[in-house]
């Protein structure tokens, strides 16, 4: 039998490869037929391995989730970017490579990201999604957020509706 060792762990330079390459594939699959075509091709390019690795370098709060040293999933965060938003914390960004998808592994790097915030005192969370992205509407009413705020945004000339969720302290 063998067994698959699972690590959520902080992101390292090395690993800017890696992520640039989940997220690449995540956003294909999230947002393709949502973000015009050559906007999201746009988004995605900007992101490569040199924004990933400088990302880390600069401090940036990111875990990752390595399984036999291949990375599968990221998230994001640090202190809420919306003051009009009474949340302390703001998860940023949770993306899994689509093979990663639908495990549970979001849930865990979530959780990961959520506890080192706890840690820095930043206990209430806030999240935001697209509102097409049904997906991830629903995995984050899943985990408990309730949704706080609607919003839009421009996407290559198309507005498209963002949904703020908050999590309360634990």
């Amino acid at each position: 039998m063998s067994q698959a060792l699972i690590t959520i762990r902080r992101a390292m330079p090395g690993d800017a490869d890696q992520i640039a390459a989940v997220h690449d594939a995540a956003w294909r699959e999230a947002y393709r037929g949502v973000i015009p075509g050559r906007e999201l091709e746009r988004l995605i390019a900007r992101r490569g391995p040199d924004w990933w690795r400088s990302a880390v370098l600069q401090g940036s709060r990111l875990l990752v989730l390595s399984t036999h040293g291949r990375l599968g999933g990221y998230v994001s965060y640090g202190r809420n970017r919306a003051p009009s938003l009474e949340y302390d914390g703001e998860i940023f960004e949770l993306y899994l490579a689509p093979e990663y998808q639908g495990l549970g592994f979001g849930r865990r790097l979530f959780q990961g990201g959520r506890d080192d915030l706890a840690a820095n005192g930043l206990d209430r969370v806030l999240v935001w999604s697209l509102a097409d992205n049904t997906r991830a509407l629903d995995f984050y009413r899943r985990l408990g957020g309730k949704e706080i705020r609607r919003a839009r945004e421009i996407f290559g000339g198309v507005r498209l509706g963002r949904v703020a969720f908050g999590f309360e302290a634990a």
